[in-house]
């Protein structure tokens, strides 16, 4: 396949210059679902054969890499969004609602529920993603909620420590043994990561460390949650394990952005479950400029971030986090990919998994300049057009 005629190509890699390592009057070649040549389109290679996809001018990039999303749930949280935005402040114990509502459904309803997000997170350009669990809060409802995340990703993160169930009130340390111990030797064989809500109502820092450490002993990646609704130990806990990732990063200190910068973990924002908590935005700004690596994400689940949709985190991240629209979309493709400690995705490179986003428009930076518009024209995931 040839997608020629393309009119600003983001690749994300540095040899093309700029942040964004951008080529104009560009062309991709792809075979079967890996990208063959990436490069001007005067000089495309002669002997290309196959359907061509003409951008007729337009911008393209490499799909979004959504690495923090809750996909495998069942259940509405209506009532309590309509209760935020009528005053109250968000607790983590609304996560026991989707809880109910997911144990109570059948494998079918999960598994359509979640097809049903997937997809609509690829129409808005989303070509490869993170799935939690973390719905269960149980060994065999765990292992439910892994393995039909593995049916449509293999970045799969376990997150048996995502709050503490209703019939463990009161017993969080046993129930983090738990999740530490048997639970974690049941669900580590279908899982790549292992996560944990490292904030006041769920996990403390003694409890989150066990777990995290339990899990690299199993070979697992690190990723947690931490300082969302308020200053906390999270941040230094993922610099201290060497987590991939940490999440949220709403509440930080000078001391917190440099523990993360020097420690090369990755800080996701997710700025729509800042927008949807009326919690203050993170400081973006701070950890870009004290060298921190920086992913966007959506956070999609029921409660306090119900999108699929990558470009208005992108608009959000350059309108209210002060971004510029390149680092933006960086983060959003290449910083994603980093989260997920991955090299075939977030980039358009030989060799790379041939996943590209064809936009409505002239240049990346109508993803903030046109907040909330459908930009997205053409999806192509794994070499095959969406």
């Amino acid at each position: 396949m040839l997608v020629d005629h393309i009119g600003e190509l983001v690749t994300n890699e540095p040899s093309w210059g700029g942040t964004l390592g951008i080529v104009h009057d560009a062309a991709v070649v792809i075979e079967g679902d890996r990208l063959a040549w990436v490069g001007e389109s005067r000089q495309v290679p002669e002997d290309v054969e196959g359907p061509l996809v003409d951008a007729a001018g337009a911008a393209a990039l490499p799909g979004f890499v959504d690495s923090h999303t809750h996909l495998v749930f069942a259940g509405d949280r209506t009532a309590e969004f309509d209760a935020r935005m009528r005053g109250e402040r968000y607790a983590a114990g609304g996560i026991q609602t989707t809880v109910r509502a997911t144990v109570e459904a059948s494998e079918e309803q999960l598994r359509a529920n979640a097809r049903r997000l997937v997809d609509e997170a690829l129409r808005s350009g989303t070509t490869h993603l993170e799935i939690k669990s973390g719905y269960g809060l149980g060994m065999v409802k765990e292992r439910r909620l892994l393995e039909i995340a593995g049916e449509f990703t293999d970045d799969v993160t376990f997150l048996g420590a995502h709050v503490v169930p209703e019939d463990w009130k009161g017993t969080t340390g046993q129930y983090a043994a738990l999740v530490a111990g048997a639970m974690l030797d049941a669900c580590a064989p279908l899982a790549r990561w292992v996560d944990v809500f490292c904030e006041q109502g769920a996990f403390d820092e003694r409890q989150s460390r066990s777990v995290l450490v339990a899990a690299r002993e199993k070979g697992l990646g690190l990723r947690i949650h931490a300082n969302q609704l308020g200053p906390g130990p999270g941040a230094k806990l993922a610099a201290e394990l060497g987590a991939a990732s940490a999440d949220h990063l709403t509440y930080l200190t000078d001391d917190d952005i440099a523990a993360l910068s020097e420690a090369g973990v990755v800080a996701t924002l997710l700025p729509v479950a800042d927008l949807s908590t009326r919690e203050p935005w993170p400081d973006a700004r701070g950890l870009i400029e004290a060298g921190a690596t920086v992913a966007l994400a959506t956070d999609c689940n029921p409660g306090t971030s119900f999108t699929t949709n990558m470009p208005i985190v992108i608009a959000l991240a350059v309108t209210a986090m002060r971004m510029t629209p390149a680092e933006a979309v960086w983060s959003a493709t290449a910083g994603g990919a980093r989260a997920l400690q991955r090299d075939d995705v977030g980039t358009l490179r030989q060799g790379a998994r041939a996943d590209l986003v064809i936009l409505d428009a002239p240049s990346h930076v109508h993803l903030a300049y046109r907040p909330g518009v459908p930009l997205v024209r053409t999806v192509i995931k794994a070499g095959a057009v969406g």
